[in-house]
């Protein structure tokens, strides 16, 4: 079996600069994944059959900044209250005069310029092509069957389970999944998470995990490739969150995933020792090497690893000895450089908190920056106790570069701590233009400390200021923001 402390390389084609979304619902069972897309809507506004086109000017604009995902337009074809809705996407490169024309059975039934149409003569027998026109001119077109059931369900390939060191049988259900086109041909492709039935959270020790299994589908259900992460990096939800992107702009999406000594790629090429084991007789991981690992999203074969920051170090410096604090991890991808994205991995969230944002050009993990509230630079300005068990991101002061919302506290795209209120951890926050009465971005926070001066309270998202808010006095343990 092969092994990789350094490990291949791949080089990269041309940079790509479109951006799309696709708005579907997930739902995994242990078998199967169900992709969802609401029909109701149609002819709400504007033509009878057709929903309003939304403006573009500030998507392009974004476009131009931002080296994205290279996407088709994915179209999608569902019955709907009087015939077929048909569905697809704005790129954030198209210009104002873009416009589409739609086929069925090979016949132009409509041209618009807007994003869906309500196709009254439309049946579940019905197949429809897609075609842009662009600056006059008439693109390739793309395909799309109905969806008879108003869903597509996707076959998975569940692993064998299994029995960990203390004798307890452990079998695979589906878990989080990601989206994004792994193979460059302008279509989305699921990579799935298949946690462990004896998965737990990090507060527990005692308990000996199966590994976490990720895996790469065609959305026909074709799996593409398989990784595991082995024992060594426990399983359960603050221990392996991952990301998939477009790090370095070749069309072709990444995995990044924190790993240790014995997780194996598709082809079974190991990272680390494969011999070494470093669970703790109660199963607890609080030593041992930890790597980030970039894995090619085409074929799971890992391209490089490096060491994972922000590092465990003395388990004691979070906050416990148990891992309880140390063992809460985080990511997100955020275009901190205002052109390109980069992948952010945390640790902590009760007591030190600490984030690392990498970039990844094709060949090479580079780390860009580390922030650390333990740091001779941030200690004792209130951002420790401030995560909550989720991170936002957003140019919260619109200078085209992304900011990392970490609960009550900021961190600025250069690394720097932007602001903290110093309210403390909460489960639940929003970041958006949550006010539109007033100009820029605000964040709306729960807080689970009882002498907190809010229980609940919004706050400027560039500064930190109060806006308003309630003393509660107890621990308001979830919190929403929405137009109701």
């Amino acid at each position: 079996m092969p092994r990789s402390p350094h490990l291949a390389r791949r080089r990269r084609r041309g940079v790509m600069k479109t951006a799309g979304l696709l708005a579907t619902a997930l739902v995994a069972t242990a078998g199967a994944l169900t992709v969802s897309q609401s029909a109701g809507a149609a002819g709400a506004s504007g033509t009878p059959g057709e929903m309003s086109r939304p403006a573009n000017k500030a998507t392009t604009a974004l476009a131009a900044a931002r080296v994205a995902e290279k996407l088709g337009r994915g179209p999608v074809a569902v019955p709907a209250s009087g015939g077929v809705l048909v569905t697809w996407r704005m790129l954030g490169s198209d210009t104002e005069d873009v416009s589409f024309k739609l086929y069925r059975g090979g016949t132009l039934i409509q041209q618009t310029k807007k994003t869906n149409y309500l196709d009254t003569a439309g049946s579940t027998g019905s197949s429809y092509e897609l075609r842009a026109v662009v600056g006059g001119v008439e693109q390739p077109g793309e395909k799309a069957g109905v969806w008879a059931s108003g869903r597509l369900d996707i076959p998975l390939d569940k692993p064998p389970g299994g029995t960990t060191r203390d004798g307890v049988a452990y079998t695979y259900a589906a878990n989080d999944a990601s989206t994004a086109d792994l193979d460059g041909d302008g279509a989305y492709e699921l990579v799935l998470k298949w946690a462990p039935s004896n998965a737990t959270d990090v507060a527990n020790s005692g308990t000996c995990t199966g590994p976490t299994v990720y895996d790469a589908y065609e959305l026909s259900g074709k799996r593409l490739w398989r990784v595991n992460l082995g024992t060594n990096v426990r399983s359960g939800s603050h221990y392996d969150s991952f990301q998939v992107y477009d790090y370095d702009g070749d069309g072709r999406a990444e995995m990044a995933v924190r790993t240790s000594d014995g997780s194996k790629d598709s082809a079974g090429t190991v990272i680390g020792d494969a011999r070494a084991s470093h669970l703790a007789a109660d199963c607890a991981v609080l030593s041992g090497p930890e790597f980030l690992s970039v894995f090619d999203g085409q074929t799971g074969r890992v391209m490089d690893s490096v060491p994972f920051e922000p590092a465990r170090g003395a388990v004691s410096d979070w906050g416990d000895t148990w891992g309880n604090r140390e063992g809460r991890l985080l990511s997100a991808t955020a275009y901190v450089s205002g052109s390109r994205p980069s992948m952010i991995f945390s640790r902590g969230i009760y007591e030190r908190v600490a984030l690392a944002a990498y970039d990844w050009n094709g060949t090479d993990l580079t780390r860009r920056w580390k922030f650390d509230s333990n740091s001779s630079t941030n200690a004792g300005k209130g951002y420790d106790q401030q995560g909550n068990h989720n991170l936002a991101v957003a140019d919260v002061d619109a200078d085209g570069k992304d900011e990392i919302i970490y609960g009550a506290m900021a961190v600025d795209d250069n690394g720097y701590g932007l602001w903290t209120t110093k309210l403390g951890h909460g489960d639940a926050l929003h970041v958006g233009d949550l006010d539109p009465a007033r100009p820029g971005l605000e964040s709306f926070n729960v807080h689970e400390h009882t002498g907190s001066a809010y229980g609940y309270e919004m706050h400027d998202a560039k500064t930190g200021a109060i806006l308003w808010g309630s003393r509660t006095g107890t621990d308001v343990g979830r919190g929403a923001s929405a137009r109701t």
